[in-house]
């Protein structure tokens, strides 16, 4: 019925006399299968208008609670104590609060934005107008249960768009702290921590805040694949719920933009995938994003820091959050220096002491030039292009780009905001603590204004990295990563050394990586590759670390009664991680409680020199051998306590359910060195099993004819969060059964294949 009307109620505005004004935003909205929405406007104002609109017909309440939570407003409708859910950081609603009230500068957001391109500002706009058309378009029963007649679906401004822009940018520096930046001065004078090695996992806590966001990602150059083209395979690792859902889509200005991919939610553009020339995929990457200053506290006041001998007084910013049932509202104090805003870790070597405090540089601070980062990305004719952009906006806030071209090059790229501090700045402005924790934070001294970021000719932002510093790569046989750093994307051409900052060297790499590179050489040394078999290397399922572990485990646990049971169900397991695998959550179970003693699992260390064959060979026998058995143990009492069988098939344990149906997931854990990653979280268990949180989401493999790109796809979780969505889990039943869809690009093809009408819509 809406589709109806908006047509006519488009075809009316059009009928109008010449002298009619012409509409501001209007954009056309064709879905093919799965309910993938292609989006064809005259400019940008209409494709963010259109975008938008599409966007929340399918996942409405999700972006309007987005909304609400960037706003700092949880407490008000969903109470303070409430928790902000598994896709999120652990924090109550009033933390959450607290933090965006804290973090989010509009007015240096808006400064920002003014700097970004007419097109960015513009896709924005339409954004915003469409949203809000779509809310006053749909009738009041059509909004999904979730937020009907919630105070918190409301109208949106460009303020709500330009805090997604800064949280998404944020999500690897300022937003990782989690309660961090809820410190608080210290009243009384506590004995300094004394720091010692042993603080170095625990300071870790700030760099691997965001590891989870995980991915995989290849570019097949031309002289790999059977047609000499490139090939690109994308395999982002995302949250199965929440806002960091990727949804599909088609953006269509004709003869100045036309890309198809996925983007999050609150984005107008496509964030990965492909035009008719290039594809491309993004994973997190190694490098670090903030630095932490050290601050020498007045004596006699730890809300003030001395500065080259002068004393300063930390700028303080009043919070005040509002409270439901007209309580009055919940007040706090957060403090920033010059350096950002102080945060702190207690038990951690960064606590708020009467001697010392920590303050966060957050690259990415403000950040609005992501838009133009992605949208220049979709614009490219080659990935010679791609790297261009990156370098020119050091937009991408944390992320590689993997890409390949039509012309058979393939590209690895990690050129991000990245703070420019060289080894050199790192070891002359060294703190006590620094060496401590210098393999996973940078700590600079907050005494000395020189110890601030150096400032170089020409980049994006000040004090940033230049990209000449950065790591980029193009060639013609592959490029892969999978959330390690920039050094071994090639295994035949290890990257040199750049500065510490830009992420680790000939360190180890991880299971995932390592699974992902030999698998490669593999497929390669076996024949040319084609999106066949690139598409059963993903999902083949194998588990790399089962297939270098088990054997010894098998070989402890035989001719023993007590294991008798786990051993057998473990000896007769496949070593994948496929729906019908039985044995496979028995081995994630155990092998999870040994991860953190990894370092001393292997007679063989790490060697740099042989990278992916480095460290193997478990070890067998003392406290080691000791502790493995126990982890079996102890996982076969937990499966039996929740009422799993040892040999349960893998698609039984974890699995979606709706109602009475069950949708098997296949792929496993990051430390099983599963490709097709899925998060394994006790914490969300259910009856029966496990339900995917976090995970392989959009998944696109695309390479070109002579015509266009040829591309397939599934969205793990489908488009639509709203259960009464025929979208719901359509394409979660197809990834179930390692099904793809051939995405429809031309014109003659998206009509061939629409489903519905096209929604015509303007104002």
């Amino acid at each position: 019925m809406r589709a109806w009307l908006c047509v006519a109620i488009a075809a009316a505005l059009m009928a109008g006399t010449s002298a009619a004004a012409e509409p501001r935003y209007a954009a056309e909205i064709t879905r093919t299968a799965y309910g993938i929405p292609h989006i064809v406007a005259k400019d940008w104002r209409g494709l963010g208008y259109g975008i938008a609109y599409a966007y929340a017909e399918d996942n409405l309440c999700l972006l309007a609670e987005q909304f609400a939570t960037l706003a700092g407003e949880r407490s008000l409708h969903f109470g303070p104590d409430n928790r902000t859910g598994p896709a999120t950081p652990d924090w109550t609603n009033l933390e959450s609060d607290i933090a965006h009230r804290a973090l989010f500068d509009l007015a240096l957001l808006r400064a920002n934005w003014d700097n970004a391109t007419p097109r960015a500002r513009l896709v924005t706009e339409g954004y915003v107008a469409g949203y809000n058309r779509y809310l006053r378009d749909a009738q009041a029963d059509e909004f999904p249960a979730e937020c009907r007649g919630k105070p918190w679906l409301r109208e949106i401004t460009l303020d709500d768009m330009l805090r997604s822009y800064g949280k998404l940018a944020g999500s690897a520096g300022e937003f990782a702290v989690g309660r961090g930046i809820l410190a608080v001065p210290p009243e009384t004078a506590p004995q300094d921590r004394e720091v010692s090695g042993e603080a170095v996992e625990e300071a870790a806590v700030l760099a691997l805040a965001r590891t989870s966001l995980a991915s995989n990602g290849w570019g097949f150059g031309g002289n790999v694949t059977t047609d000499g083209r490139g090939l690109l395979v994308g395999n982002p690792h995302y949250p199965w719920v929440g806002p960091r859902r990727f949804w599909q889509m088609h953006a269509t200005i004709p003869g100045e933009f036309d890309v198809m991919g996925a983007a999050l939610s609150a984005n107008p553009y496509p964030m990965i995938g492909f035009n008719r020339d290039i594809a491309w995929t993004h994973t997190v990457d190694a490098a670090r994003h903030f630095t932490l200053h050290a601050l020498t506290l007045d004596p006699e006041d730890p809300t003030a820091y001395i500065l080259d001998g002068e004393r300063v007084a930390m700028e303080r910013r009043e919070i005040s959050i509002p409270m439901p049932e007209g309580k009055a509202p919940v007040t706090r104090t957060v403090h920033f220096s010059r350096f950002g805003p102080i945060v702190a870790l207690p038990g951690s070597p960064f606590g708020w002491s009467r001697t010392t405090a920590y303050a966060l540089s957050d690259a990415n601070r403000a950040n609005m030039r992501m838009a133009d980062a992605w949208i220049g990305i979709g614009r490219a004719r080659d990935v010679g292009e791609i790297a261009a952009v990156l370098g020119e906006t050091l937009g991408i806030p944390w992320a590689n780009t993997i890409a390949a071209d039509r012309a058979g090059n393939a590209l690895h790229a990690d050129i991000t905001a990245v703070p420019n501090v060289s080894d050199e700045k790192a070891a002359a402005c060294a703190t006590p603590v620094s060496a401590l924790v210098a393999a996973r934070v940078t700590v600079l001294d907050g005494s000395r204004s020189d110890c601030a970021w150096d400032v170089a000719e020409g980049t994006a932002a000040p004090g940033l990295l230049p990209p000449s510093a950065q790591a980029s790569t193009i060639r013609r046989d592959y490029l892969a990563n999978s959330n390690d750093s920039y050094w071994l994307g090639n295994p035949r051409s290890p990257h040199p050394k750049l500065a510490a900052i830009m992420g680790d060297f000939e360190t180890e790499r991880s299971p995932r990586t390592r699974s992902n590179l030999l698998e490669t050489e593999a497929m390669i040394a076996a024949g040319k590759v084609d999106r066949e078999r690139a598409k059963a290397m993903l999902l083949a399922n194998r588990s790399f670390t089962a297939d270098n572990v088990l054997d010894t485990v098998i070989a402890l646990c035989r001719g023993r009664e007590e294991l008798a049971r786990g051993c057998d169900a473990l000896a007769r397991w496949d070593r994948r991680f496929d729906t019908d695998s039985r044995g496979a959550y028995l081995f994630a179970r155990m092998w999870n409680r040994v991860w953190s003693m990894r370092a001393a699992l292997w007679q063989v260390p790490f060697d740099p020199a042989d990278p992916l064959g480095t460290p193997r060979e478990l070890v067998d026998s003392g406290p080691v051998a000791d502790k493995l058995m126990a982890a079996l143990e102890e996982a076969v009492a937990e499966l039996d306590a929740d009422g799993i069988a040892l040999d349960a098939e893998w698609g039984t344990v974890q699995a979606v359910r709706i109602g009475e149906e069950v949708i098997p997931v296949h792929g496993g854990t990051e430390s099983a060195g599963v490709l097709n990653m899925q998060w394994l979280d006790a914490a969300v268990k259910v009856p029966g099993g496990i339900r995917p949180i976090h995970g392989s989401s959009y998944i696109q493999v695309v390479g070109f004819d002579a015509d266009g790109p040829v591309a397939d796809a599934v969205l793990t979780y489908s488009q639509s969060s709203d259960p009464a969505s025929p979208h719901f889990a359509d394409q979660t039943r197809l990834f179930a059964q390692k099904k793809w869809v051939r995405l429809p690009f031309d014109e003659q093809d998206i009509a061939a294949q629409a489903i519905g009408e096209t929604i015509v819509i303007s104002q």
